[in-house]
C-alpha cells in the first residue's frame, strides 16, 4: 500500500483511537524513547554518548514534553543535556521534573560546543513561523554540515504547516524529523525542511479515510511492481504502443529525448509522428516514424506536445488527439494550447494526464503556484477532472477524485532543459501499458528523479545524460525476483 501522509486532524484521530495508550501517557512515553534512540544512534556513530552535549528548545504542550523526557533518557546515559524553555510556565511538568531528576539543566541560552540540537518547540498544531525568541535560539546555530549540532526535529520542524507544508520564515531546519506512528502532509511537502523523516512506532496505525485529498507516497517495491514485463504470451503489441508527438526537423531535441525515453521506459514500440523523424531514427532506429497522424498506425496511448510549435497546424494535430478515446498525456507546447483552449481536455472522458511546471500550471489554472501545492494541483484536477502532475523537487500528481501521489526527488538534478521530454516519454509509456495517469505519473517521477541522481553522481547533467540513466533505473528498481 502507498504510505499515507495524514493531516494534524487526521493524526488526532489515530491518537485518540489508542484510547489509554493516549490516556495513560504510553504514547508520550513511546514517542520521547523514540527520540532519544534516534539522538544516541546518532551520538553512537560518530564516537559514544558519554561525555556528549545536547541542547534542547523547549516549547509549551506536549511537543516540549516529548523533547523533556527524551533529554532525561539521554542524560541518564550520561549525556549532558541543556534546555532553554521558552514558556517556563506552561512547560511539560511532568517532563520538565524527569528532566530535571535526570540531570538535565536549563539555561537562558544554548552553549556553545554542542552536538545535537533538539526542537521540541511546537508539533502538529503550530500555526506560522517562530516567535523571536525561538527564532533567535535556531538562528544562532551553525549548520551542521559546517561543523554545528545535529538538528532534530520532534514531530516536524516548528515554523512548518502540518497539513500544507508551508515553510514560514523563520523555521527550523532540521537534519532529522522523528515523528510517531504515521508520517504528516509536511513531511512529505516539506522534505527537504525535514531531513531524513524517522517513523518510530508508538502504536497507533492510519485511520480509514475514503473523503478529500489523500496524501500519498509509492514505495520503490510499489514502483518496480508497475512496471510493465513482457510475460510468456506477449508481443510488441501487447506490451504497449506509445505514439509521441514532439520536436521538428529545425528543434528535433525533444524529440528524440522523448521517444528515447519511451524506447528506455520498456514500451512494446513507440511511435513518432512529426517532421524530426529523421533525426529521432538516426538516434533510435527501433521507434516507427511517420510524418503525418494519418500514417501513424494504431497506439495505445499518446504523448503530445514537447516541441511541437502552437501554431494552427499543431492546434489542429493537438485537437485530433484529444478527440480520441486513447490515454494522453499532454505537455510543453501542448498544455500552452490547452490553456487557450480547455474544452479539448475537460471535454474527455478518456484517460488524460496534464504535466505542467509552476509556469505552465499558471497559465491553466489562471493563477501562480501558491505555498499550498496541494491545495492547487487538487483544486485543478478536480475542476477539469483531469490528472495533473506538477512537477519541481516534490512532484505531486492529483487525479479528479481527490488522490494524489507525491514524490520527492531528494535533490534538483533533473532541474535541467529537456529533462521533462524524458519524464513525457517514462509517463507516456507506463499509459501505454495500461497504468492508470494517477499510477503512471508518480512511478516516472520516481524514476525519473532517480535517474537524474545517477547520472549526476554530484555534478550538474543535461537530459541527455538523464536519459541514459533511465534504464539502469528501471533495472535497480525492479530487481526483486519475479
Amino acid at each position: 500500500m502507498p504510505i499515507r501522509h495524514l493531516t494534524a486532524a487526521g493524526v488526532r484521530d489515530a491518537e485518540r483511537a489508542a484510547g489509554d495508550l493516549l490516556v495513560n501517557g504510553t504514547l508520550m512515553r513511546r514517542a520521547s524513547a523514540g527520540v532519544a534512540h534516534v539522538v544516541i544512534g546518532e551520538l553512537t556513530r560518530t564516537g559514544g554518548c558519554y561525555g556528549r552535549r545536547v541542547g534542547l528548545v523547549v516549547g509549551a504542550g506536549d511537543n516540549g514534553g516529548d523533547a523533556l523526557f527524551a533529554g532525561a533518557a539521554l542524560a541518564r546515559r550520561g549525556v549532558a543535556c541543556v534546555a532553554v524553555l521558552l514558556a517556563p510556565d506552561r512547560a511539560h511538568a511532568a517532563g520538565l521534573a524527569a528532566f530535571r531528576r535526570s540531570g538535565g539543566t536549563r539555561a537562558d541560552r544554548l552553549p556553545a560546543g554542542l552536538d545535537v540540537v533538539i526542537d521540541g518547540v511546537v508539533g502538529i498544531g503550530g500555526r506560522g513561523p517562530l516567535r523571536p525568541a525561538a527564532a533567535d535560539v535556531f538562528a544562532a546555530l551553525i549548520p551542521a554540515d559546517a561543523g554545528g549540532p545535529l538538528v532534530v526535529a520532534v514531530d516536524l520542524p516548528s515554523g512548518v504547516d502540518a497539513d500544507t507544508g508551508v515553510v514560514h520564515d523563520p523555521a527550523v531546519r532540521a537534519d532529522i524529523t522523528v515523528t510517531f506512528g504515521v508520517r504528516r502532509r509536511a513531511h512529505l511537502l516539506a522534505a527537504p525542511r525535514c531531513g531524513r523523516v524517522e517513523v518510530i512506532d508508538i502504536g497507533i496505525t492510519a485511520p480509514p479515510d475514503d473523503s478529500g485529498t489523500v496524501l500519498s507516497a509509492l514505495t520503490d517495491d510499489e514502483v518496480g511492481d508497475l512496471w510493465p514485463f513482457p510475460g510468456p504470451a506477449d508481443d510488441k503489441y501487447s506490451q504497449g504502443v506509445v505514439g509521441v508527438i514532439a520536436g521538428s526537423a529545425r528543434y528535433p531535441g525533444a524529440a528524440i529525448l522523448a521517444t528515447g525515453a519511451a524506447v528506455a521506459a520498456t514500451s512494446g514500440m513507440t511511435r513518432y509522428v512529426g517532421t524530426a523523424a529523421d533525426e529521432v531514427v538516426s538516434h533510435h532506429p527501433e521507434v516507427v516514424a511517420a510524418s503525418s497522424l494519418d500514417d501513424a498506425g494504431r497506439v495505445q496511448a499518446w504523448v503530445v506536445g514537447p516541441g511541437m510549435g502552437t501554431d494552427d497546424d499543431a492546434l489542429g494535430v493537438l485537437r485530433a488527439v484529444l478527440a480520441t478515446d486513447l490515454p494522453v498525456l499532454v505537455d510543453a507546447d501542448g498544455l500552452t494550447m490547452v490553456a487557450r483552449h480547455p474544452e479539448l481536455v475537460t471535454a474527455r472522458t478518456a484517460p488524460t494526464l496534464l504535466t505542467p511546471h509552476a509556469g505552465e500550471f499558471a497559465r491553466l489554472a489562471g493563477a501562480d503556484v501558491t505555498d499550498d501545492r496541494l491545495r492547487d494541483v487538487t483544486d485543478l484536477a478536480a475542476r477539469w477532472q483531469v490528472t495533473v502532475l506538477l512537477k519541481g523537487r516534490i512532484t505531486l500528481v492529483a487525479d479528479p477524485t481527490g488522490s494524489v501521489l507525491g514524490n520527492d526527488a531528494g535533490a534538483s538534478w533533473a532541474a535541467t532543459a529537456g529533462a521533462g521530454d524524458v519524464l513525457s516519454g517514462i509517463a507516456g509509456a507506463l499509459l501505454a501499458a495500461g497504468r492508470d495517469p494517477l499510477r503512471a505519473g508518480a512511478a516516472a517521477a520516481r524514476v525519473h528523479a532517480r535517474a537524474a541522481q545517477l547520472a549526476a553522481r554530484g555534478a550538474p547533467i543535461g537530459a541527455s545524460d538523464l536519459l541514459r540513466a533511465v534504464r539502469p533505473t528501471i533495472r535497480e528498481l525492479t530487481a526483486s525476483p519475479r
